[in-house]
């Protein structure tokens, strides 16, 4: 992933979208999120991932 297309992601992105951007299975991002290893807020019954907070992860794993 290049850093225009990291920069043009939404302030917020579902723990799903998360997990197949960072190369991890559903459930460990889920985890990671519950467990706070994962930065994340809850909005009603969904959960988000906090975009600028894992910016420097996405760029780790674009190589």
């Amino acid at each position: 992933m290049t850093d225009i297309e990291i920069n043009a992601l939404p302030a917020l992105i579902s723990v799903p979208r998360a997990a197949k951007l960072l190369g991890l299975p559903r459930a460990s991002a889920y985890r990671y999120a519950a467990s706070g290893d994962l930065p994340a807020r809850r909005f009603g019954g969904r959960v988000y991932v906090i975009t600028a907070e894992i910016r420097h992860l996405l760029t780790a794993t674009s190589v």
